[in-house]
Parts: structure tokens; sequence; C-alpha cells
């Protein structure tokens, strides 16, 4: 069983406590009702319990050593099992000695699987945990010795695998699976990511242009705190293991520290390029075939790439499901409450899974179980079910009209007449603060830690930092699921600036539910309509390229439109209820400008809407 060395536990667990890193996982944001649960049934565990080879060395092409621990199934004398086995391969950046200190990050423990006949193999990344060499976080050199352990894992010579693989895991750990399917490995069957990105860049580096200094701060944090706690192989293989620490250490200051200024600098870092397409999942997302099963989460930090993997999968013909729930990432990295999807708990869905797809045991009623999309929809409280992502939506289109002041001054989403105005949006460099943005971009630590706080779940008093404009209430309730677009006909007296935008449903007694939310730096308004997703001829997901040379301040006066891609969602909008888009200028402590851009944030913008600027939220109802 994988487990904390008292010693490790001890040396990390006031690191990442530190770094408010370790916090214990918050229930799940909303009270899902459980869907009917699915005939299929669990097999019992062929084996008592679990036993555990630590460190094994698996070399590199380049002669990099990485470490594995190995968790085998025992016998009743606590001795292991001598037999070839099916393999689970996890691939971690959070030292896979840290186990639950960690704050669910590492995946779930492997016992209920290697206790049914699998044998689980969890690597430290290159420049992580036990394993040599420098962390480059997803480099192509990372994403080549993915696909070297799982091939490693299946080779012949390891007497304890029978050359069929499977991946798991969530978060860094499901980012790594894809990449290894991409580099399409042998004996790779199956894999299984948890809350994965497609695209690191939009989503979660820059959403919208500006750096998120809520998440990435923190990841690096725990990345760098599980990195410099002496590797537990020293022991064993002191060169390796010093020499480990070493290079450890020097990635703090050659790549983690350096990557983070430049970034807040205004410098590469913090426009899209080479750097974060290398670093993408979706960079490789058309070379992977075989079977995925995707989970992901509303408020999660890939809230907008897990769909898009998805989507691709599906289109070319791959094997693929994915559950979406209410969940924040260290929810869905956890998936604690995944069973309320009505198709058992993790353990009960990734063994399901792994029999039918890498142990290849027949499963006639796992697709008649289990549909290819299951998404909990906001509103109703209800489990959804689809075929597909994007299917049967139509685009609805409400223009904002009217004027709208910042404190209450509410302007009017219509489908009717509309009637020019203006609002002003200030500069509040607060806004956001108490938030379920700010939950989502700190990975769900604050909501873990003071669960009680009123403002995660209302919005109210944060739109008043801004500008709002809601429907009347509805005359018949009002569905939808996919990305949404806001595109606000803006001007701005320094020529830039970001708008902040949450969609939200608003009860009769005036509470405000932020649905989601979407970001755009003005200057970067440009538009890609190669890679930008249309529906009924509006646009729907806007793809701005974030480039230096892409970059076009606003000119003295100017008004121009700004498509702001409003991350993706499932929800249903009561009768009664309203529609409502809320527009700020800050979303803080999730995005912040660079240094350079900061002043230009501070003159506030201008939103106009009318016959000649049609300022207009577009959802996908269906």
């Amino acid at each position: 069983m994988l487990g904390v060395k008292p010693s490790l536990a001890a040396l990390l667990a006031p690191l990442l406590a530190a770094s408010a890193l370790v916090l214990p996982t918050a229930p799940a944001t909303a009270a899902a009702p459980v869907a009917d649960r699915a005939a299929w049934q669990p097999r019992a565990a062929t084996y008592p319990g679990t036993v555990t080879r630590t460190d094994l060395a698996i070399p590199m092409s380049d002669g990099t050593v990485l470490r594995g621990d190995l968790v085998l199934p025992a016998k009743a004398d606590g001795t292991a099992v001598d037999k070839r086995l099916p393999v689970i391969v996890t691939i971690t950046a959070y030292n896979k000695s840290s186990g639950s200190v960690s704050g669910g990050l590492t995946g779930s423990a492997p016992d209920y699987l290697v206790e049914r006949g699998y044998a689980h193999l969890t690597v430290d990344a290159r420049g992580t945990g036990s394993s040599e060499g420098q962390w480059g976080a997803f480099s192509r050199r990372e994403d080549k010795d993915a696909g070297e352990i799982v091939e490693w894992a299946h080779s012949r010579k390891r007497p304890w695998s029978d050359g069929r693989i499977g991946m798991n895991g969530p978060s860094y750990l499901g980012m790594s699976q894809i990449f290894a399917a991409g580099a399409r490995p042998a004996g790779l069957k199956a894999i299984f990511p948890q809350v994965p990105a497609a695209d690191v860049y939009r989503d979660v580096v820059a959403s919208g242009g500006q750096v998120d200094v809520g998440f990435i701060p923190l990841w690096l944090g725990l990345v760098t705190g599980t990195g410099v706690i002496p590797p537990a192989v020293t022991a064993t293989d002191p060169e390796s293991g010093f020499g480990a620490l070493i290079d450890h250490l020097s990635a703090v200051g050659t790549f983690t520290l350096p990557l983070l200024l430049d970034a807040v600098a205004g410098g590469d870092s913090a426009y899209d390029g080479k750097f974060y397409r290398d670093r993408s999942p979706g960079r490789v997302i058309n070379r992977v075939t075989v079977p995925t099963f995707l989970v992901g989460g509303e408020f999660d930090i890939f809230q907008r790439g897990t769909p898009l993997l998805f989507e691709n999968l599906q289109r070319r013909g791959v094997p693929t499901k994915m559950i979406i729930g209410p969940w924040d990432h260290l929810e869905g990295s956890s998936a604690a409450d995944i069973d309320r999807a009505g198709y058992g708990t993790l353990d009960e869905l990734q063994l399901r899974w792994f029999d039918r797809y890498v142990r290849g045991v027949k499963d006639a009623s796992l697709d008649t179980d289990i549909p290819p999309i299951t998404y909990y929809e906001q509103g109703s409280g209800h489990w959804t079910k689809a075929q597909h992502w994007m299917g049967k939506q139509h685009a609805e289109s409400f223009r904002l009209t009217g004027s709208a002041a910042a404190g209450g001054g509410i302007g009017r989403l219509t489908q009717g007449r509309v009637v020019a105005g203006k609002a002003y949006v200030p500069p509040v460099p607060v806004s956001g603060l108490c938030t379920r943005s700010t939950n989502q971009w700190t990975a769900g630590l604050p909501e873990a830690a003071l669960a009680d706080l009123p403002c995660w779940s209302d919005n109210a008093p944060n739109d008043k930092t801004g500008v709002v404009f809601q429907t009347d209430p509805l005359t018949k309730a009002l569905r939808l699921r996919g990305p949404i677009n806001a595109r606000l006909y803006t001007s701005s007296l320094s020529g830039d600036g970001m708008l902040s935008v949450s969609v939200s449903d608003v009860a009769p007694n005036g509470k405000v539910t932020r649905l989601t939310g979407g970001w755009q730096v003005v200057s970067q308004r440009a538009l890609d309509r190669s890679r930008t997703r249309f529906l009924d001829g509006q646009v729907l997901q806007p793809f701005h390229p974030f480039t230096q040379a892409s970059k076009k301040p606003l000119a003295n006066g100017q008004v121009a439109p700004v498509d702001v891609e409003v991350f993706p969602t499932a929800a249903k909008i009561a009768k009664g209820h309203r529609l409502r888009i809320a527009i700020q200028s800050f979303d803080v402590p999730h995005l912040l400008p660079s240094v350079p851009d900061l002043p230009s944030t501070l003159t506030g913008l201008t939103i106009h809407n009318s016959a000649t600027y049609p300022s207009v939220l577009t959802i996908p109802g269906l």
C-alpha cells in the first residue's frame, strides 16, 4: 500500500501547509441528487492485500533515471503474488511519496484495483520526487518520458507485467496520460484522465490574456515544495538521490522562478506561443487513439479544456466518455462525489473501464449504462445525459439595452427592441475577491477552509463593483449547455483594460448564482475566425491569438467589438428567474495585469449598446 513515510510526512506537511496547499477536500459545491444506479456491479477483490516495492529505477533514453513505486497484490502471508498482471501507470509531479498530504492531487490509492488483479506503478516525473533531472512542466522531453515509462512497464523484462497497460490520475497526472497516449507506446490500452487541460495558456495560465496569479503560483509552489524534499532513494542510492536533489533545487532558479517573474513583467511568458503549445495536451490529442474516460468540473480550473478533449476524441471515433459534476479542482481530483452521477464510485468506474479495455473483458451493457456525456445541470440539480457535447443547441442571443451604472443601476437583456445606452465599468481592484471565481481559480482551497461564507453562493455583492444587464423574469425555463460568448462594444481612455464577465441566474428573491465566467484583455481582441466556433452564424466560442504581434490597443475615442469567451457550463434557468451578465474590469485574486499593462487598467471601460454597437450575449440554448 502506498503510504507516507513518517519522516517524509513530517517534512512535507509544513512545507505545503505554508503555501496554503494542504486543506481537506470540501463537499461538492452543490448538493447533487444521486442518479439511478446502473445495473452493473463491481467484482469482489481477488487478493487480501497489497505490497509495495519502492524507488524502482526506470532509465530514460537520455540516461536520466526516473523512480517509481510498484504496488502488487499480496497473498495471505503478505508476500507479493508471483505472476504477470496488467499494469496501471500514474506519472506525478507531486512526489509519489507525498500521499494524502498533497491535498488529493496525487490521485486515488491503488489498493482497490490492485486487490482485483492489477499492478500499479507510480512514477515521479523528471526533476520531481526521487527522479533525476530538472523539471520542465510537460516539456517535449517530459512528454517523451511518458511514452518511455509505459513501454518500460510493458516490456517482458518486467516479471510482474503482462504487457497490458492502463493509466489513471487527476490534474497533472491526467495530462501526463494524454501525452503518453499521444506517443502511442506499445501496450497502452486505455486511460482515465481526471480534470485535464487542453490548452494551458487559455485554460489556466492567462485566461483572457492576463496572468493567473491565483492558481499558478500555488501550483508551482506545490511542485517546488515536494521537489526539494530529500529523495527517499538517497538512503539506497546516494549518488542518484543527491544528484536528483541538486537538479531539483537548480530548477527553482532556472525554470520556476524565471517563468513566473517573466510573465508578471510582461515578457514572452505573458503571451501565447511555442512554450505553451508544447505543454498543451491539445497539441497531441489528434494522436490519441486509446479509449479515454474523462472527468471534469464545472468550477474546475480546466473547465474550458476537458470538453474540448472529449469532442476531439469523439469526433475521431475513439471510445470516450465524460462525466462533469459541480466540482472545483480539488473535488474533481478526488472525485469523491462521482457516484452521484449514478454509475458508481471512482474506483468502480476505473475497474469497469480497465476491465473492459485493458483486460479485454466483455461488457455488453457498458455503453447503454453510461452514455458519452453525463453532466450536472445547474439550476435544476439534475444529472443530464447526452450523446454529444454540442448537438442540438441553437444560438439564443440577448442584446444589451439601455444604460447601467455601477452600484445598482441595472440595464436590461432583451430579445426585442433595443434602446441605445452606455455603461461605465469602473476600475475596482477588489472585484472578484470573494466569489465562486476566487474559489475556482485557487483550486477550491478557500471554500474548503471557509465553507460557510455566503459569497461563494451569492454573487450579488460582487456584481455591484461593475455593471449589470439582466432579462425580465423568464416566462419559460431556459436551458443551455456549452460555451458562451459576450460581444461587448467597448471604448477605453487608456486604449486597454480587461473585461471580466460573469453569467448568472437571478432568483426571484434576488440571490445571484454565478454559473460561469469569462475574461478578455481589450488590446488582445483580435479574432482568429478559422479557430472560432460559430452557432447559427453567431460567434459562440471565440479564439484569440494572444501574441505580442496581435496586441492592438484602442485608438482615442475608438469603439470596437470585443468577444469575451465565457467558459462552458450547463444550466437550467427556471421560469420566473432572470438571466444576468455582470461586467467588471478586475477579477482578483484570479487575474492581474502584467506590470507594464497595469496603468492602462486603471482608467476603466465603457460598454456601448445601440443599433450601431450591438452588444450581445449569445448562449447555446437547448
